[in-house]
This record gives structure tokens, C-alpha cells and sequence, in this order.
């Protein structure tokens, strides 16, 4: 989709390493949920959205799981802030008990 878009093999690859992080965020914390994707275009640019929504326990503190070095699974803790870095667009929501979506963009230039 990311090729067909018009995006570079390079940044197909930082879309694909997104879309990977956050579906193992999903398996890892929530067991289950779905990972979508579209293309997007406004009158100035066009880009690819990638929602990633389970129905998981949600987090705590967003502010912890964007701080580099946390991590609740024992890893490097790098995941959603590296989401964040490698697209141009997010957004996080949660609510404890209630799940998580998260929202990126990333844009052709």
C-alpha cells in the first residue's frame, strides 16, 4: 500500500517496522485487536494512517510508555516512542480497563 502510495522503499520500510511494533504491543498486552490502514490525501499531501485498536487492559500513564528506557515487558523500551519518531502524526488514546487506540500518519514529501 506504502509503494502505491508513492512512498520511497525507505519509507515503506519505517511503515512496515510501525505496523510491527504496534501489532506487538497488541499480542504482548492486550492478546487480541486489529491493526487497519488506508490511504489519506488532503488538497496539500496525500499519506498512509495506521490505527491500531484492542480492547486490553490499557495503560496507566502515557506519559511512562512515551519516556524512552520504560518498559513494563523488560525490553529496551523504545516501542510507542519510536512509533512516534518514525512517523510524522500520533496520537494515543487510553483508558484502563477500556483498551487502547493509537493513530500515526505519515506523509509523502
Amino acid at each position: 500500500m506504502a509503494a502505491a502510495i508513492g512512498f520511497t522503499a525507505t519509507d515503506a520500510t519505517l511503515i512496515a517496522t510501525t505496523i510491527s511494533e504496534l501489532a506487538r504491543n497488541i499480542v504482548l498486552y492486550a492478546g487480541q485487536g486489529e491493526v487497519m490502514m488506508h490511504g489519506v490525501e488532503t488538497s496539500h499531501k496525500k499519506g498512509i494512517v495506521v490505527v491500531a485498536r484492542d480492547s486490553g487492559p490499557g495503560i496507566r500513564s502515557i506519559d511512562d510508555v512515551l519516556r524512552d528506557g520504560y518498559s513494563t515487558s523488560g525490553g529496551l523500551g523504545l516501542g510507542l516512542p519510536g512509533v512516534k519518531r518514525l512517523m510524522d502524526e500520533f496520537a494515543i488514546e487510553s483508558e484502563p480497563g477500556q483498551g487502547t487506540m493509537v493513530t500515526v500518519k505519515k506523509w509523502l514529501r
